[in-house]
């Protein structure tokens, strides 16, 4: 089960880091829905997800602490997008280094290992290494789906399954699910 979950774990990272692939520093940047949803404010935001959960929360807190919870801010959104200061380079190395610190977590831990997650509520801390690592797991995954529809936002390249039609079929198949939908407008 444990390797199972690992392996989902790391082909999600793999998607999500790929959707910085061939685009610019703005396009990484700019959000593209009222949210403020960007590229790399997904990976950044997981950066502090991977180390919490799978690192402070069982005992195994990271080197050193990011900046952004040092000063607070993180609980103002400031791990959802990167400062003009914070390279692609600086955001992805901590990403990096941030699930390799939670791989030798799930090495090293049993599923059942007890753990405490410090920003949930007093007396709702307690759970296991393997509840968190389910977590991770469904948030990371999340978060790819976000960047896979950011990404088709700015240059229209789809997700995993993009492939499975050409640009005309993805076309067709667009305008159909448009037709059903204008069934339903309001006038």
């Amino acid at each position: 089960m444990k390797s199972h979950l690992q392996q989902y774990l790391q082909d999600t990272r793999a998607l999500l880091l790929a959707k910085l692939d061939g685009i610019g520093e703005y396009d990484r940047r700019r959000p593209l829905v009222p949210s403020g949803t960007n590229l790399l404010g997904l990976v950044k935001h997981l950066v502090g997800i991977e180390y919490v959960y799978l690192g402070t929360s069982v005992g195994r807190p990271p080197a050193d602490v990011l900046p952004w919870e040092a000063d607070g801010s993180v609980w103002e959104g400031a791990d959802m997008w990167a400062k003009p200061d914070e390279s692609t380079e600086y955001i992805t190395g901590l990403y990096r280094e941030a699930c390799a610190h939670s791989d030798r977590s799930i090495a090293e831990l049993d599923l059942d290992h007890p753990a405490e997650v410090p920003h949930w509520a007093e007396g709702q801390r307690s759970t296991t290494f393997g509840a968190l690592l389910v977590r991770v797991v469904d948030e990371t995954a999340h978060h790819a789906g976000h960047a896979d529809i950011v990404r088709e936002l700015i240059d229209g390249q789809g997700g995993k399954d993009a492939d499975m039609l050409d640009e005309a079929a993805w076309s067709d198949y667009y305008a159909t699910i448009q037709r059903a939908a204008e069934k339903f407008r309001q006038s």
